[in-house]
């Protein structure tokens, strides 16, 4: 373990929760300090963007599960780059290959042949279950959608899209017309012919876990909504497998069986967006749709698709395929060979390394602990998620369900403060977004729920003495 991380921060302390023993020393940082990037940031990129952190986080290195700010210290990355480095941050294997690509050849488009594209297109496809073969590789799950969308209306010849209420599927103007989360949409034209429906959301929704006919409840508001909001005929249905930015919501049983059957009988397609959800994350599944027991028409994804690379793909059906070929698609940077290269290798590690499996094994314990945790603090009140994809959800009130969103908060910073880096999300941003990389052990896991533990005892210790006179 490297003697610098051995010594800093939360790891000397012998109060505070440890992080696991790592063999690894990061290399001496020796560039611009934290406080002169952020200046430079605040002069020359968007004002748009957002940092977490009331004091902003640098980040220098990255190995494996783990992460190292400008002096040295070590970090568990609890949320994997916004759930996007799959399989290890600088994976060795990953980084070797796209290493030998880049030297090799860093760019072709796709109107050369390049065997790198199509030999990770057929790994791909054979990953899918039924017709689905047809790969297109993009660039992110923003264009990935966006072409979805557009294949879906080509392909139907009907407009409508039907989307879920408080889902995310990207920041581009059509996408940003499929997401229904008021805090990413700006506001400017954009829902042309996107319907929104009630979300399938048994926690805060009117029919709850409890309800055997949840399902059933909710798809039929979606059946309501085609007769009575659109011609009748629709494009598609397009919605996460778990609820991501939302914050980790998962459907109930039935759900999507049902809607799937009452859309393709409006004449649409059914578009799985697993850009979150794909690649071993929910662990019992290689994709999130899996869990509900359907094959969707249209597949989209990216984030873990190549572990950091600049990666997304739609998959979908020959048939529906056919519908580009009426005017040229072309994108230039899609399909390029660093990252087929890193895509290939991804898959690769996947399946060689297990990754699933131990996405499976480390997701139950962390859910066990989750859950011991909820039966000893009130606010917690929802525990949600399959695999290493999981939401705990923080309210005021339990009747109630009123957002703890300063609570939140606080317990986001103060976990990093403690060595864990999470994610939080929700409308109303009580949701704290626990997604690593999936290599990780269980010592990680243990440290994950100590780090929470301690934040929580320190939150309601604090509102205790809050409300003592």
């Amino acid at each position: 373990m490297s003697s610098r991380t051995a010594t800093s921060g939360s790891e000397s302390s012998t109060r505070n929760p440890s992080l696991p023993p790592f063999d690894y020393t990061p290399r001496p940082y020796t560039g611009a300090s934290a406080d002169e990037v952020l200046k430079l940031r605040n002069r020359n990129l968007s004002p748009s963007l957002f940092l977490y952190y009331k004091k902003p986080l640098m980040i220098v290195e990255g190995r494996m599960q783990y992460l190292y700010d400008e002096t040295g210290r070590r970090y568990l990355d609890g949320f994997a780059g916004i759930v996007t480095v799959s399989v290890g941050h600088c994976h060795p294997y990953v980084t070797e290959k796209a290493v030998e690509q880049m030297q090799t050849l860093q760019h072709a488009t796709t109107i050369y042949l390049h065997p790198t594209i199509a030999e990770y297109a057929e790994m791909l496809a054979a990953r899918m279950p039924g017709d689905l073969g047809v790969c297109y590789f993009v660039n992110s799950g923003s264009e990935a959608n966006d072409l979805a969308l557009l294949m879906a209306r080509l392909y139907t010849g009907n407009y409508d899209m039907i989307a879920l209420r408080n889902g995310y599927h990207g920041g581009v103007n059509s996408t940003m017309g499929l997401t229904a989360h008021g805090t990413w949409k700006f506001p400017v034209p954009q829902n042309s012919g996107i319907h929104h429906v009630m979300n399938a959301d048994s926690y805060r929704g009117p029919w709850g876990a409890d309800d055997p006919e949840a399902g059933a409840k909710y798809a039929g508001e979606v059946e309501d909504h085609i007769r009575y909001a659109t011609p009748g005929k629709v494009a598609g249905f397009v919605c996460e497998s778990i609820q991501g930015v939302g914050g980790a919501v998962v459907y109930p049983d039935g759900y999507l069986d049902r809607v799937y059957r009452s859309v393709r009988a409006a004449g649409g397609v059914c578009i799985a967006d697993e850009v979150q959800t794909g690649f071993g994350r929910t662990g019992t599944h290689y994709w999130g749709f899996e869990l509900n027991g359907v094959t969707p028409d249209i597949v989209t994804m990216a984030k873990g698709i190549g572990n950091g690379a600049p990666l997304g793909a739609v998959v979908t059906t020959p048939k529906i395929a056919e519908a580009l070929k009426q005017r040229i698609h072309f994108n230039t940077f899609g399909g390029n060979p660093v990252s087929m290269a890193m895509g290939k290798a991804v898959l690769e590690v996947i399946e060689n390394e297990k990754i699933q499996q131990n996405a499976l094994a480390m997701g139950a314990r962390l859910l066990q602990g989750l859950h011991q945790l909820q039966r000893k603090h009130d606010i917690i009140g929802d525990v949600r998620g399959r695999g290493l994809m999981i939401g705990v959800e923080l309210v005021k009130n339990r009747q109630t369900k009123e957002a703890a969103s300063d609570e939140c908060a606080r317990i986001f910073e103060r976990c990093r403060e403690l060595g864990l880096i999470i994610g939080k999300g929700g409308l109303s941003g009580n949701t704290l977004r626990i997604k690593p990389p999936m290599c990780i052990g269980e010592a990680d896991v243990d440290f994950m729920l100590a780090v929470l533990e301690q934040a929580f005892q320190e939150l309601e210790g604090s509102r205790a003495e809050t409300i003592a006179p």
